[in-house]
């Protein structure tokens, strides 16, 4: 139906009575709601368009490349302008003409493996480990927050640092602690979950995890149980041994490669440094190596106040006596010692801990280790 067609069944409305204004008003609206149903069909009708790479521009034409790898010299429409070799474009379905260009938004397929955070442990709620907060404070801290520094007196600062030591010992803890001080993001992966079933899928894991770095820098990886991925690599095995070390090359390329690293830094973890190849802990990649060991009495000291400061302690306990009996235990357990001691007083019915809670606490953590002393003696001799 044509404007002057309207026009004109309205006029004659208004000529047979001017008391119709109602129903021309009516009409007006039938018209358009008939109108917007007719554009809505004509949407559900249209083909949808395919979302390519444009690879090259040749001439009038281009080659475009689909999301399954195949590639198609296609046409270009007018309405494509300001396009590009490595734009994101809208092509038709059936001959995959080129529309128009779309802005590509970034979505790293990497987000489903690691944890993204910003930690909000200070260096306070860390004790015992002044020398290897020293030492990292040196190599990952300073360099983030005064790179200028470093550029005045003319040398590169580490790209990365290898924490190792027994379990427990508060690696994890210090990594956190210093992507903190730095306000950099903290990018969280298990050496592990970098392996892939399929050839190929693991290096392209480990590059994406490199890109969401530098696009989230100033940022901190942190490999934990590096050495599920970076064993000593042996000349004959089977398939799957062969993809991880070629897992395990594409992180060695991205850690001292072509790209520049800038404000992204590498901490390593692990409880196996005598298994891990030399590759990575060559300089120029995890070239600082710094050992966490269990605590001495002042370090288990600092680690009981943290983790009691919150707790109902009775007046009369001797904490010194405490620490000492808990002698070469690790950070975790001296926690842990605090938790059973509070179980112990919830279990008697007090919302105080008394001294002889802390004594059965470390008898039954105690307790604990030496069973699986044992069951590691019985499995591997």
């Amino acid at each position: 139906m044509t404007e002057q067609t309207k026009e004109k069944i309205d006029n004659l409305i208004y000529s047979y009575s001017p008391d119709m204004s109602g129903l021309v008003e009516e009409n007006k609206f039938l018209r358009e709601t008939l109108e917007n149903l007719k554009k809505e069909l004509d949407r559900f009708k249209k083909p949808p368009l395919l979302l390519c790479e444009l690879k090259e521009i040749i001439g009038d034409k281009a080659i475009v490349r689909l999301q399954n790898g195949n590639e198609f010299l296609v046409e270009i429409s007018t309405e494509a302008k300001d396009i590009k070799p490595g734009d994101t474009i809208l092509a038709e379905q059936k001959n995959l003409t080129i529309i128009k260009k779309v802005q590509a938004t970034k979505h790293f397929n990497v987000e489903k493996f690691v944890i993204i955070e910003k930690p909000t442990i200070k260096w306070e709620d860390v004790g015992g480990l002044e020398e290897q907060e020293n030492e990292l404070k040196e190599v990952i801290e300073l360099p983030l927050l005064k790179p200028e520094l470093f550029k005045k007196v003319g040398i590169q600062p580490p790209k990365g640092i290898l924490l190792h030591g027994p379990p427990g010992t508060g690696k994890t803890l210090l990594a956190k602690a210093v992507a903190a001080s730095t306000k950099s993001s903290f990018i969280e992966i298990v050496g592990s979950e970098l392996v892939q079933k399929f050839i190929g899928e693991g290096a392209k894991l480990v590059k994406e995890v490199f890109d969401l770095a530098r696009e989230r820098a100033p940022s901190i990886i942190f490999i934990d149980e590096i050495d599920a991925l970076a064993s000593v690599r042996i000349e004959v095995g089977t398939s799957g041994e062969r993809e991880v070390q070629r897992t395990f090359m594409q992180l060695l390329a991205e850690i001292d490669g072509f790209k520049s690293l800038d404000n992204v830094k590498i901490i390593g973890c692990t409880n196996r440094k005598d298994i891990l190849d030399p590759a990575i802990t060559r300089p120029g990649r995890l070239d600082r190596l710094i050992f966490v060991d269990n605590p001495n009495e002042i370090g288990r000291k600092q680690i009981f106040k943290i983790h009691s400061k919150k707790m109902s302690l009775d007046k009369k306990i001797k904490v010194d006596h405490v620490v000492k009996r808990t002698a070469g235990m690790s950070g975790a357990e001296i926690k842990a010692v605090c938790t059973e001691a509070g179980y112990f007083a919830i279990r008697s019915k007090r919302t105080h801990i008394l001294q002889k809670d802390f004594e059965q606490a470390i008898n039954k953590v105690v307790h604990q280790r030496e069973i699986e002393d044992k069951e590691h003696q019985i499995m591997f001799g």
